[in-house]
């Protein structure tokens, strides 16, 4: 769809009229001495040429906007040229005028535009100006449509500021890698975005984190999101909607009421190429290695000169890390030689097995302590663990005790579990050792009773009840702790219904930045969350297809989208708050939450 010149004068009124800002602009002068301090931005009172020249000169040409007072250039990257080029507008100040022009030529027959948010502020006070879209086109006409969207974090749900977001008539996959788009905006405060003045066709949206500025996806340092369909703008360019105005970040109410045609989800892409990208000894008997891409797939692995039983190796969640103990009562030389066979990616993108060798060098501060007795501390003698009973959680997570090395002689039926009633009364009580399937440092002891408010619990583990694999023993230790009692504490029950598929639950902050717990769900249930201050709190849950527990990112070249991340929803609002002294029950439909 075109615009034809004899519709163009709202261009000009639009440009002339502070009508592309909601809150009307003054004509600022400086405030006499002692007066009141200038609070008005800067006003354009004249550009040349006027908006929606045509015809505008391929090589040479640039825009002159005239403010009504002397202004400076905060920063330049956001003066955005769409379609963008190679290179950045050249921007300068002459007095009260801001010049744009472009340092390679334009192209024939293309509509443009230029945007500048947050680039332009008064001399005086700092004052920003709040932003301006300024069309021309290389060839007799204008194009007319428009569409908009906004941009969230694929974890957070957050709005990303900055992001930028690009068409593409060209439907090709390498597109966004290597060519510049055919148009391009970028979000701001609220992840909003709006490409204006384009042609009435499909394209392909995406929208990229841009560190580096050159309007292209760099998957190795920057975030992606795309649409799965082609997009197709709906609207026709208009200067009273209300989605293309300028405003004020912070008018909440106005801000919001802006209506997107599109949602993009912002992800880090998982790095596909394998490799071994690092490795590190940590103490005399571990070390770590680390891969370039998840789910590595190693087929042996061996260190010089011990037994290929003597070796205890361990993958993290995603299988991209790997820790190595040597389980060998036998002096650590200060050099050892790791062996890797494993599948890396060759030159055509496949995995083909590689064996790879790794020089594993004990630093001087993880070096053997020395024998002198004055030099050699307790903690360097004995097995180090440590217990976690926090009161809020122990009755879902149990009692957790982790170890710094693996342990290969344990005296669980030496462990004591004891409850105190409120008179005093011991009574030792049953319990089961579990070891953590994730993490063969780590065990969760389970009392065999309910626990009651008012009471005390004690768990004792004597000396000597852990070797590790240094063959060192541990010391006692005794932990005591209550259930809070608090009567100001809250309990928030989420009844979950409906379920399609596994799900992880997280009780978090209301900016969603905290995560205070933690729920895998694999059937309708009731989650009772117990002792919760009084405040604002957020419930987020992410379909966790795989069942790995984690929340996986997608893929632009399979087009597959990040697991769906949603958050639970009060009358609009994310944030749930929480009184003192309050049991809060609310049914979650998961399929209704979940869906498109």
């Amino acid at each position: 769809m075109k615009m034809k010149k004899a519709i163009l004068p709202f261009l000009v009124l639009a440009a002339l009229v502070p009508m592309l800002f909601v809150h009307s602009c003054a004509n600022t002068t400086d405030a006499p001495s002692g007066g009141l301090k200038d609070t008005i931005p800067p006003v354009i009172v004249m550009i040349d040429p006027l908006p929606g020249q045509t015809e505008f000169p391929l090589e040479g040409g640039s825009v002159v906007f005239t403010f009504d007072e002397y202004v400076a250039i905060k920063d330049p990257k956001n003066i955005f040229l769409s379609p963008p080029q190679s290179r950045q507008p050249d921007s300068r100040i002459r007095g009260k005028r801001l010049v744009v022009s472009f340092p390679e030529p334009l192209l024939p027959n293309t509509t443009y535009t230029i945007n500048f948010p947050d680039a332009i502020a008064d001399n005086n006070e700092g004052n920003m100006f709040p932003g301006f879209t300024y069309v021309f086109s290389t060839g007799d006409q204008i194009d007319s449509c428009y569409l908009t969207g906004v941009v969230n974090d694929s974890n957070t749900l957050s709005p990303v500021k900055g992001a930028r977001v690009l068409l593409y008539k060209d439907q090709t996959d390498s597109a966004v890698f290597n060519s510049l788009p055919y148009a391009a905006a970028v979000t701001d405060d609220w992840g909003f975005f709006a490409i204006s003045f384009i042609q009435d066709t499909l394209y392909r949206m995406y929208a990229v984190e841009d560190q580096d500025g050159n309007s292209r996806y760099s998957p190795e340092t920057e975030r992606i999101a795309f649409i799965d369909s082609l997009v197709r703008p709906l609207h026709v360019v208009n200067d009273t909607v209300p989605e293309l105005l300028k405003y004020d970040m912070t008018d909440t109410l106005a801000c919001r009421a802006r209506v997107p045609d599109f949602e993009l989800q912002l992800f880090q892409e998982r790095n596909n190429r394998q490799f071994l990208r690092a490795h590190e000894r940590v103490a005399p008997r571990a070390a770590y290695i680390t891969f370039g891409a998840w789910d590595a797939w190693v087929d042996t692995l061996w260190v010089r000169g011990y037994p290929a039983d003597h070796i205890i190796t361990q993958f993290n969640t995603a299988r991209d890390s790997m820790e190595i103990w040597i389980n060998d009562r036998r002096p650590v030389p200060d050099t050892l030689s790791l062996m890797v066979n494993y599948r890396k990616t060759n030159a055509d993108g496949e995995l083909e097995p590689v064996l790879e060798e790794s020089i594993l060098a004990l630093e001087k501060k993880v070096q053997a302590p020395a024998r002198g007795r004055n030099r050699v501390q307790h903690t360097d003698t004995i097995c180090l663990f440590s217990v976690d009973a926090k009161p809020e959680l122990v009755e879902q997570e149990g009692i957790s005790l982790s170890f710094a090395l693996p342990i290969i002689y344990e005296q669980f039926d030496s462990v004591r579990f004891v409850s105190i009633n409120p008179k005093q009364v011991r009574t030792s009580e049953p319990f089961r050792f579990e070891r953590d399937s994730l993490n063969l440092l780590r065990y969760v002891i389970r009392p065999e009773i309910k626990y009651q408010t008012g009471w005390e619990y004690e768990l004792r583990i004597p000396e000597g009840a852990f070797t590790d694999i240094n063959g060192f023993r541990s010391d006692s230790l005794t932990t005591k702790f209550k259930l809070p009692d608090d009567e100001k504490l809250s309990t928030l029950i989420l009844d979950l219904v409906n379920p399609q598929y596994d799900y992880v639950v997280d009780l978090m902050d209301s900016n969603l930045g905290k995560t205070f717990r933690t729920f895998r769900v694999h059937e309708a249930t009731k989650i009772v969350i117990p002792y919760l201050q009084e405040g604002s709190y957020a419930i987020r849950i992410f379909e966790d297809v795989n069942g790995n527990s984690l929340l996986d990112a997608g893929s632009l070249l399979e087009l597959r989208q990040s697991e769906k991340v949603r958050t639970v929803q009060t009358d609009g609002d994310r944030a749930i708050s929480i009184p003192s002294s309050s049991e809060i029950e609310q049914t979650v439909d998961l399929t209704e939450l979940f869906k498109d």
